[in-house]
């Protein structure tokens, strides 16, 4: 590696440099009174947040099953879809199911572990694995382009003098760590890089033995002096890593030839071992089924399968190790995609890049449950229909920021950019919600357009049961907010809107209420 280069990786995993706060000079190692002060998180909190990264788009309705609609599914996708008997079922939800490898989560959910999350999406999806990841790693809209991430953001507004003068007494230990997960857009902050980035967990097995053997007398030996020296004399936040992972334990079993459960095993020590670190990214990849998703011979096997049995088995162990280290009230987890699969499967055995999916929140704060209803599957399902947002993923991010993290609103906003709505995931003393009180919103909630199918125009007629924000939008076949049909404050009762044909083309349509932290959507037929 070019000494060069090495110090820019350095300098984003925490090594302090000179730098500026509002324009002033500052040295790296001032030891000014008003400084440390700045340097002092905003809010102490010792709540951790995992982020599980499924890259490459997870197929959501052969993950979470809509069993209510199997028959349409089956029209749909009869090549990859689950045979029914084969559905694991969820206590206390009806028409809901998941993936038979899944039984880890299963057994988590039924224990009130697991918070479902319904259609995550955003309102003009981008099919690009790229440019989608950029959006959901910046939180940004699809036509902004943003050089920060939003917890990047988030560690900014708690830690406002990063880098300079870190590591130091307050704050010895890396704010974020990837392992074996590279999205440096994520935890981009304005001034650097967050986080550190372990390439593989491995290292933490061989590092403390290996830190100080003897170098051979190669130019390869000399770089590995080089890294030893830099690493040693800047007490970087390696060592403060290795230092947790020697100082921790693991109590429960993990699986075997799992590389997110050995991921996770290694986070679980270092909590364990006592590093303060907030925030940790882990990823499993291979989404990407175009084809052979699944095995032809047995829907329940193949590609998808055993990825979601990795995911299912590793979340699990991992879990019950918390359990058992007397660290779950701590810790939070949450998977993400950067977007879903197409609702109808192709020739390949597969399915093609979509727009929303659901996530999962686990932990043993979690608000157990289901937040969303099943999606809507089209009848006549084509090669061009999506699943339509019901969440916009960044209420999912605000709503962990605020209830999880405890962030007041005026922060909330810096970091998400803008409001959002807040979603009952948590309990914890910041939470104001709860996924009863949102499920009865949602119940109260109606939405009737007619005539449907639609020719030349539709009434649209939604029923609140009190005044608050809301927004009508009509959502086109591809999964995209095209039109906004209300936006502003609806009073209680019952408001009708016209909505006319503006020569949209044929398919299927939906009809988006969000009205205060809940929403409805209902199906929309264009023909002619």
């Amino acid at each position: 590696m070019k000494r060069r280069k090495f110090i820019r990786t350095a300098t984003a995993a925490g090594v302090a440099v000179p730098a500026l706060i509002n324009g002033l000079p500052l040295q790296a190692h001032s030891t000014n009174s008003w400084l440390h002060s700045m340097l002092n998180p905003t809010v102490d909190t010792d709540h951790v947040l995992v982020l599980i990264y499924m890259n490459g788009g997870n197929d959501g309705l052969n993950t979470v099953i809509p069993l209510d609609q199997y028959s349409r599914l089956t029209a749909a996708r009869g090549n990859v879809v689950l045979p029914e008997s084969s559905v694991l079922r969820l206590n206390g939800v009806s028409g809901t199911g998941l993936h038979p490898s899944m039984t880890g989560i299963r057994t988590l959910f039924n224990e009130g572990k697991v918070n479902i999350v319904q259609n995550v999406g955003y309102p003009d999806p981008n099919f690009s694995h790229f440019r989608s990841t950029d959006i959901w790693t910046s939180a940004s809209n699809s036509n902004e382009y943003l050089d920060t991430g939003w917890l990047g953001r988030y560690l900014n507004e708690e830690f406002p003098g990063f880098p300079l003068d870190y590591p130091n007494a307050a704050n010895p230990d890396p704010l974020a760590v990837q392992v074996g997960g590279n999205l440096p857009l994520l935890f981009m902050g304005p001034n650097s890089q967050m986080s550190m980035n372990v390439s593989n967990p491995d290292i933490f097995g061989a590092w403390p033995a290996k830190i100080d053997d003897p170098v051979p007398n190669t130019p390869l030996g000399k770089e590995l002096n080089y890294i030893r020296t830099i690493a040693r004399q800047s007490k970087s936040f390696a060592d403060a890593l290795v230092t947790g992972f020697l100082k921790g334990t693991n109590v429960a079993n993990y699986p075997t030839g799992n590389y997110l459960a050995d991921t996770l095993k290694v986070i679980a020590r270092i909590i364990k071992g006592g590093l303060k670190t907030r925030l940790y990214l882990v990823e499993i990849g291979g989404f990407d089924t175009h084809s052979e998703q699944v095995d032809a011979n047995n829907r329940t096997l193949g590609a998808h399968a055993n990825l979601l049995r990795l995911l299912s088995e590793a979340v699990f162990a991992f879990q019950r190790d918390l359990e058992a280290m007397n660290l779950s009230h701590r810790v939070l987890g949450m998977t993400f995609s950067e977007f879903g699969r197409r609702v109808k499967s192709n020739d390949s055995v597969g399915t093609d890049h979509g727009a929303a999916a659901p996530l999962f929140l686990f932990g043993s704060k979690v608000q157990g449950g289901v937040v969303g209803a099943n999606p809507v599957i089209p009848a006549n399902a084509t090669v061009n229909d999506n699943l339509p947002m019901q969440y916009d993923f960044r209420s999912v991010y605000a709503s962990v920021l605020k209830d999880w993290f405890c962030v007041q609103n005026d922060s909330l906003r810096r970091i998400m950019l803008r409001d959002f709505q807040s979603l009952p995931l948590v309990k914890n003393e910041c939470s104001t919600s709860s996924v009863s009180d949102h499920h009865k919103l949602e119940s109260e909630l109606m939405v009737l357009a007619g005539p449907n199918p639609m020719v030349e125009q539709s009434a649209v007629t939604v029923t609140v049961p009190f005044k608050a924000q809301s927004l009508i939008q009509l959502i086109d076949p591809m999964g995209r907010a095209i039109k906004n049909i209300f936006a502003g404050n609806l009073d209680a009762g019952t408001h009708t809107f016209r909505l006319e044909n503006e020569h949209y083309p044929l398919g299927n349509y939906y009809i988006r209420l969000q009205h205060a932290n809940g929403q409805k959507t209902i199906p929309l037929l264009i023909v002619r």
